[in-house]
């Protein structure tokens, strides 16, 4: 059996709001549950893919400004 997780994740999501989407990353973070990165990493896929060049030097920023007081 050959299982999407993306596209298993991408379905989940298809009919939630922006609150929804919202609480399930809050909860993710603060749950600090390893499970939980893959559908994070789908949702940065999405950004990602989704965003200006500027808007991704700004993520890159953010992530490497941070990353090492992590």
């Amino acid at each position: 059996m050959n299982i999407s997780i993306r596209n298993h994740i991408i379905d989940n999501f298809k009919d939630c709001d922006l609150n929804d989407i919202k609480n399930s990353i809050n909860q993710s973070i603060n749950d600090k549950d390893e499970i939980t990165l893959p559908g994070l990493g789908v949702f940065f896929e999405i950004l990602w893919v989704n965003s200006s060049s500027s808007d991704r030097e700004k993520v890159i920023k953010t992530i490497a400004d941070n990353i090492k007081s992590a």
